[in-house]
């Protein structure tokens, strides 16, 4: 029986957080070796996602590939369709990406879920 999706939790929006990057910029799926990361991507120790895991995120802004990050949630990409959102997370003094550049950045992986972009 599928899971129902969580409803948005806005709360993590303007915390400081640090990602661990287990999917560096330029890296291959681990299943889907076909889709190559454009941005770095992890999860956040200490903390649960809809799916009962580490909360994922895309670390964005970097130039190149990175271990880990530590950042602000700028953002959260919403899965209506899924059990679990993603954070957005942007390191100090990177510029603030419009909506239009954070869903291009992340369509990779996003296009296949139905995903709303939340922030304040």
């Amino acid at each position: 029986m599928p899971r129902t999706p969580p409803r948005p939790d806005r709360s993590a929006l303007g915390r400081t957080v640090t990602v661990i990057v287990d999917r560096p910029l330029g890296s291959a799926h681990p299943e889907h070796p076909e889709l190559i990361y454009p941005v770095n991507y992890g999860y956040i120790p200490g903390t649960l996602a809809g799916d009962g895991e580490a909360q994922d995120a895309y670390l964005l802004g970097l130039p190149g590939p990175a271990a880990r990050g530590t950042g602000t949630v700028i953002a959260i990409l919403h899965r209506r369709d899924d059990v679990e959102d993603k954070w957005v997370v942007l390191p100090p003094d990177v510029p603030l990406p419009s909506d239009r550049e954070i869903l291009s950045q992340v369509s990779f992986q996003e296009r296949w879920f139905d995903t709303v972009l939340l922030r304040d």
